[in-house]
């Protein structure tokens, strides 16, 4: 047998060709799984269908029911303040006390002046019961003066008396006439000294009721149960009607909070319910919702209060008021709060989760997986947001498929493996 010994330039040009026959076999393989790649893994979501409550949702002030500034009525210097800032108080209760005697000092003397003014009047009330005494008695002898010159005429005629006799009766009848006149008159002046006396007691005794009223003003008291802010003026300050409010007591328990809504929105409400009962069961039955300033939900729902009487014409807005329960008066006047409530409901609305929603130059895009779990970019028309969801009002019908997780990784014909959204169940449960 004959045995070839081959050269290494042979062995050489051997194993280059097994090489590239290992490089061509796995450069083919890497191509087929190029042009075959597997489908990537998307979540996906149906299109739900299903009546969805409308919620609006303004920035809300809130303030005290009621705001009582607590002024000076008087001017007097601060002797005390009784009150601790920032605590309860109740109504009638002393907050601060000015200096009283000055107006002690008014109240005595007016006081005199009454006694003096009533012992007046009851000297007065004595002279006239002394002028019309007089008075009588003048008539009296008047009378019996009358009675003398009737019987004397008769007899003069008959010159039973003489002529002087009848002329002395008849001038002592016309002196007893002058002296009920004179009685009359003094009648008359006394009782209008009676009148003046009484005029002076009713001055008096109005004098006594602004002294006592002035006392009582030193007293600086709550007209209101609430909580009594700081106070703006210390002990010793000179205070008037003219100055500041001392402090503040509010009504906190309910407590208001003061929204605007807009114009548009405010007639879309009067349109749906276009008589005032409708407007008042309506706003009756609408709880309100508020969100506090550490995004926490207040345990308490409030409801509408009124609605102002204009329209603002530098905003367009018109202002609300809500009361809101205040156990414990937690809330505050000045605190911020977003108040929410459903303004409507929108029947058979279309939810998607807003993930599943992009926006390109101005218009919305899903994208939509069909029966052979292919995608399709789609154009949709958007309405509210409700929670974590999208209204759709346009291009999309009920249980159809959307991508809500890795819409970055799809693109128009390329197949996917669709996968449950793993987000889907608590969107849904929260889309209000």
């Amino acid at each position: 047998m004959n045995v070839q010994v081959l050269s290494k330039h042979q062995i050489w040009a051997i194993l280059c060709t097994i090489l590239l026959i290992v490089l061509a076999a796995a450069g083919c393989s890497q191509g087929e799984s190029a042009a075959n790649p597997a489908p990537s893994a998307v979540e996906v979501v149906e299109v739900q269908q299903k009546d969805v409550p409308i919620y609006g949702e303004w920035i809300g002030t809130l303030d005290g029911l009621v705001n009582a500034d607590i002024k000076a009525q008087v001017s007097g210097y601060l002797l005390k303040q009784a009150y601790t800032e920032g605590s309860l108080v109740r109504k009638g209760q002393l907050l601060f006390e000015i200096d009283p005697r000055p107006f002690q000092a008014s109240l005595d003397q007016a006081r005199g002046q009454l006694a003096q003014a009533t012992g007046g009047l009851a000297q007065a009330k004595a002279q006239l019961v002394q002028s019309e005494a007089q008075l009588a008695a003048a008539e009296a002898n008047q009378h019996k003066a009358q009675l003398d010159e009737d019987r004397y005429i008769p007899l003069a005629r008959q010159q039973a008396i003489t002529q002087q006799d009848l002329d002395n009766a008849t001038q002592s009848n016309l002196a007893a006439k002058a002296q009920v006149q004179a009685a009359k008159a003094g009648v008359e002046t006394a009782k209008a000294q009676t009148q003046a006396a009484n005029a002076a007691v009713v001055a008096a005794t109005a004098a006594v009721a602004t002294a006592q009223l002035n006392l009582d003003f030193t007293r600086l008291t709550s007209p209101i149960d609430g909580i009594a802010g700081t106070a703006q003026q210390q002990v010793g300050a000179l205070v008037s009607p003219a100055s500041g409010a001392v402090t503040t007591v509010s009504t906190v328990d309910p407590i208001k909070a003061n929204f605007t809504v807009s114009e548009q929105e405010y007639l879309d409400f009067n349109r749906r319910f276009p008589t005032q009962a409708k407007r008042e069961a309506e706003t009756g039955r609408l709880p309100l919702e508020m969100i506090l300033a550490d995004g926490t939900s207040y345990p308490q729902t409030g409801k509408f209060f009124f609605a102002d009487r204009q329209v603002s014409q530098t905003t367009g807005a018109i202002r609300i008021a809500g009361l809101f329960p205040n156990p414990g008066n937690i809330l505050r006047p000045g605190q911020y709060g977003r108040i929410r409530t459903s303004t409507r409901t929108h029947e058979g609305a279309l939810l998607v989760p807003q993930r599943a929603v992009t926006e390109l130059q101005g218009s919305y895009q899903v994208a939509v997986v069909d029966g052979e779990n292919k995608i399709s970019i789609r154009t949709v028309k958007v309405g509210e947001r409700t929670g974590r969801m999208w209204i759709i009002d346009e291009g999309l019908k009920p249980g159809e498929r959307v991508v809500a997780e890795g819409v970055q990784k799809v693109g128009p014909g390329i197949t996917v493996k669709p996968m449950p959204f793993a987000d889907g169940a608590a969107g849904q449960a929260k889309g209000r």
